[in-house]
């Protein structure tokens, strides 16, 4: 599943329009039972691609592809069932997810139902099935519960559970650990590794934290102001990351040896950039007059690493 040079922009709210571009020019592959992490700060354009591959938005340009299909083009005004069942989100906040009003059950025999996946009389067992494979067990306990009664971790764990109720290929995760504590993050972590395998589904990954990236994902992409700017295996680009922004990110991890390197806030202004330069130009260390003229051709660099930057950063020995 693929992303091709996907363009999307959004029109501000006001008495003039204005409109902020979030997307410029994005490629993103996703392959069966592989972990992909699109990892930046907020605002970067990350939810948008998530949202842009599960077709909850129609990007302005660019194509969606599916096993060789363009969705984009067949179906042009909305996902259709077929693609539904394929395709599912995972969506960052596990209050908000979930219908209050409706118990477990619900949440689990409807999208079994609507996609075929059980006969009438079977739906129950599917559904306790279903929470047996994400972790809450005894699955009788939870089954007839509402959502007020779970925990935010169990509450995740129903929505994973919703998402695979319809046997998809695809799980797009939209920061799914974000809103959790440190022990429930990582139980989380390790189901949806585990889902990957068993299942050989195809994951994005959208994430702020570099430590789940580099726990989870088989590749890591990085994005800032709407563009791609590194990209390559996990353990090359969170080790021997080579594009200034990504190494920033870095040196703001936690930890006893953390330190943050001296940049400029990132603001609105900052992600409105020209459409002819670097987006990260007014805020790199390295900058160059050159950087501010023209946008970058890619770099490739060894094992698949590619990085979208004029002065990258020195490889270190």
């Amino acid at each position: 599943m693929e992303i091709r040079g996907v363009h999307k922009a959004f029109t501000l709210p006001g008495r003039s329009l204005r409109v902020r571009r979030v997307l410029r020019d994005v490629d993103v592959t996703i392959r069966r039972g592989e972990i992909v992490a699109l990892v930046g700060e907020s605002g970067s354009g990350k939810t948008t691609v998530a949202r842009v591959f599960c077709r909850l938005i129609e990007p302005d340009a660019g194509e969606l592809w599916l096993d060789g299909r363009q969705p984009l083009v067949d179906e042009p005004r909305k996902a259709s069932r077929a693609f539904r069942k394929r395709v599912q989100m995972i969506f960052q906040d596990p209050f908000g997810s979930l219908n209050p009003v409706h118990s477990i059950a619900y949440h689990l025999e409807r999208p079994l139902r609507i996609h075929g996946r059980a006969a009438k009389g079977e739906l129950r067992q599917a559904a306790l099935d279903l929470l047996t494979e994400v972790g809450l067990t005894p699955a009788a306990d939870y089954i007839d519960r509402h959502p007020h009664e779970l925990s935010g971790g169990q509450r995740q764990r129903v929505a994973i559970a919703r998402a695979l109720a319809t046997d998809p290929e695809y799980l797009l995760a939209d920061e799914p650990t974000s809103m959790l504590d440190v022990a429930t993050r990582r139980a989380i972590l390790d189901l949806l590794a585990r889902l990957a395998t068993e299942r050989h589904l195809g994951v994005l990954f959208v994430t702020h934290d570099l430590l789940s990236a580099r726990h989870l994902a088989h590749r890591t992409l990085v994005m800032y102001a709407g563009r791609i700017v590194e990209r390559g295996p996990t353990s090359v680009v969170l080790n021997r990351a080579r594009h200034p922004y990504t190494a920033l990110l870095l040196s703001a991890r936690p930890g006893p040896d953390a330190g943050f390197r001296d940049a400029p806030p990132a603001d609105a202004a900052h992600y409105a950039v020209a459409e002819i330069g670097c987006p990260y130009a007014e805020r790199c260390p390295r900058v160059e007059p050159a950087c501010r003229a023209a946008l970058p051709d890619p770099l490739s660099l060894d094992g698949g690493h590619i990085i979208v930057c004029r002065n990258p950063v020195p490889q270190t020995p």
